[in-house]
């Protein structure tokens, strides 16, 4: 697992590396958060981000969203103290895991590993939403085209239903493709 340490001081970074080195990581690299560095991280492609940014300002809250973007990773920062308007831009941001005066060297793999399964879990989430999304407009287009074929065709909804799915079992597509397409060929033709 690769993981980069986001840091702008060595001594934090020492302890963030000292603790990922004892819980048996070894693909780490250090990034000082300055001058392009989100694109520095994007040739990375890092498996996660620990970030350890002391007092972070709204605007390394800002290139924390952008690296949120860019990468799509776990990432957990540890801060020296925070307010609830920092912890919702870092919520905002992507990030995983927010831990508040908290760095230690023993508490790095459990905040790691915690990062880890948070991002799953939203990710998870995430592909369950854009499935359903994408199942609902796959059901509007198919119902857009029964309706079309009831009204043209007087055909009842089951057999104009059943009418598309002969017709994409026979052509080899997809019925949502089929739907589609006679629903461009009617706008078309403005029969809608």
């Amino acid at each position: 697992m690769r993981i980069v340490i986001i840091d702008d001081s060595g001594e934090r970074a020492t302890v963030l590396e000292s603790g990922l080195r004892e819980a048996g990581y070894g693909d780490l690299e250090l990034v000082a958060p300055r001058g392009g560095f989100v694109a520095r991280l994007e040739r990375m492609a890092p498996d996660v981000v620990l970030m350890n940014l002391g007092s972070p300002s709204r605007d390394t809250l800002e290139d924390m969203l952008a690296v949120s973007r860019a990468l799509a990773r776990p990432i957990a920062m540890f801060v020296d103290r925070s307010d609830e308007e920092m912890i919702g831009a870092a919520i905002d941001a992507g990030v995983s895991a927010y831990v508040v005066d908290g760095l230690r060297k023993e508490r790095v793999k459990p905040v790691l590993e915690l990062a880890i399964r948070r991002f799953n879990a939203f990710a998870k989430v995430q592909a369950e939403r854009d499935e359903a999304r994408l199942a609902l407009a796959e059901r509007k287009t198919i119902d857009g085209a029964k309706h079309i074929l009831m009204r043209t065709r007087t055909l009842s909804e089951p057999d104009a239903y059943a009418l598309l799915r002969k017709t994409a079992m026979n052509q080899g597509r997809k019925l949502v493709d089929v739907a589609q397409a006679l629903i461009t060929a009617s706008d078309l033709l403005g029969e809608r």
